[in-house]
């Protein structure tokens, strides 16, 4: 068996996560957004984001890890997190 392995994609940008950390765009790109999550809380039977921390990042490796920080808000709930970090990097990727 290959290991094709497909990313999960929202609004046309991969998706990938590990742990409480959702990684959004392409690490070929020269921006991704970082979404952490900083809380949860219960409802009903699962447990669902509360407070999502959000990082619009540039991806070069040649720059410290504390600039290549570009933008980053706190966000109550992961729908408003992914929201904004969608507009983010769209708006990113789009300048020249």
């Amino acid at each position: 068996m290959a290991d094709n392995k497909e990313f999960l994609t929202y609004k046309g940008h991969p998706l990938v996560r590990s742990g409480d950390t959702l990684y959004y765009g392409s690490m070929a790109d020269k921006f991704v957004v970082m979404f952490k999550i900083l809380s949860k809380k219960k409802v009903g039977d699962l447990e669902v984001a509360d407070k999502v921390q959000v990082q619009l990042m540039h991806t070069d490796d040649e720059m410290r890890a504390k600039d290549r920080v570009v933008k980053s808000s706190e966000k109550a709930g992961l729908y408003r997190a992914m929201d904004v970090g969608a507009i983010w990097l769209e708006r990113a990727l789009a300048e020249k």
